[in-house]
């Protein structure tokens, strides 16, 4: 068996579901200023305050695996990331606290706007630090060679404005699931014009990315891998223009959701694929920077043990709070 192969599969796996997961909370927190009124706005938290914690599950997994199984690459990454992993940690505690002193507090509006700073800010961080592992890190040895700043690029802050705009229109179409009436309608509304602009950013990632980087251009225009690649740059055009049809028919209200979901889905296997086989870019392969095969067994074992009991805690939580939002329900 190989044991670093599945450590990665398992470590892309947490980072599919953390980004899926806390991604349309955040969007949620991104898109609160646009309620309308203070109904609006407890209707929206109260959409996920039951599961946003519990979202987050996956990110501890995916760094406690990384951690474990991958420590060389940890420490490049975390060093290479130190600044906006820490700002990304700070607005999550940010956003956690207003979660928690919003229901009690008596002017609401500060928590209201740390929650929404929290969320925006945490978004940008990873987007930026997608971007940054895209663009490349300096490397010596088994340690980063940049400076704190490395990470801030054009490209990365192209990145980072992207994620914020996905996890928006996350955060809308988990609201058309969640709410009805007006605040259903103008998410409806809000939805389209951020399906574009998510899709503008596919474009413009598609040509920057092989522009700038040679090996990944030569990766993906090479034949044969065109042929058998091409499905996946259409299926992510495909699940746009059904995306934007589905927010003008307003028949479907699960439909807009799982779409969004693919379109994340397909964006992280083209940036899966382009970074293969490595895991800190072109300096170590996910072999290279794995921890002794000893260790890979003992880790695995248990977290293989421990993530069904995850998904299934994950399972009965959405089950158990399906159904429309209401105020009452938080708080």
């Amino acid at each position: 068996m190989d044991h670093a192969l599945i450590a990665y599969l398992v470590l892309g796996f947490s980072v599919a579901m953390y980004v899926v997961l806390d991604g349309f909370d955040l969007g949620i927190g991104i898109l609160l200023p646009f309620a309308r009124d203070s109904h609006e706005r407890e209707l929206m938290i109260a959409s996920v305050a039951p599961v946003w914690d519990g979202n987050e599950t996956w990110l501890v997994l995916g760094g406690v695996v990384l951690f474990a199984a991958f420590p060389v690459a940890y420490g490049i990454l975390l060093a290479a990331w130190y600044v906006p992993l820490s700002l990304m940690l700070v607005a999550l505690v940010l956003r956690g606290v207003a979660f928690e002193y919003r229901p009690e507090a008596r002017w609401k509006g500060l928590w209201t706007a740390s929650l929404c700073a929290g969320s925006l800010l945490a978004a940008l961080c990873q987007g930026a630090m997608v971007g940054s592992f895209v663009h490349g890190l300096q490397v010596s040895g088994q340690r980063h060679a940049g400076g704190p700043w490395e990470w801030l690029t054009p490209f990365s802050v192209m990145t980072g404005s992207a994620v914020v705009a996905g996890y928006a229109l996350l955060g809308a179409a988990w609201l058309i699931l969640k709410t009805e009436g007006a605040l259903q309608a103008r998410c409806y509304r809000l939805a389209r014009p951020l399906t574009v602009v998510l899709l503008l950013f596919f474009a413009v990632v598609s040509v920057w990315t092989p522009l700038g980087q040679p090996a990944i251009a030569e990766r993906w225009f090479s034949f044969p891998a065109l042929a058998w690649l091409a499905p996946l740059p259409l299926a992510s055009v495909v699940a746009g223009v059904a995306l934007w049809r589905s927010l003008g028919r307003r028949r479907r209200e699960l439909v807009p959701f799982l779409l969004c979901v693919a379109l994340f889905l397909f964006a992280l296997a083209g940036l899966a694929y382009s970074m293969w086989p490595y895991i800190v870019p072109r300096a170590f392969t996910l072999w290279d920077a794995a921890s002794p095969p000893a260790t890979l067994g003992f880790i695995l074992a248990g977290v293989l043990i421990l993530m069904p009991f995850v998904l299934a805690y994950t399972l009965h939580t959405y089950r158990l709070f399906r159904g429309k939002a209401a105020p009452a329900a938080y708080g």
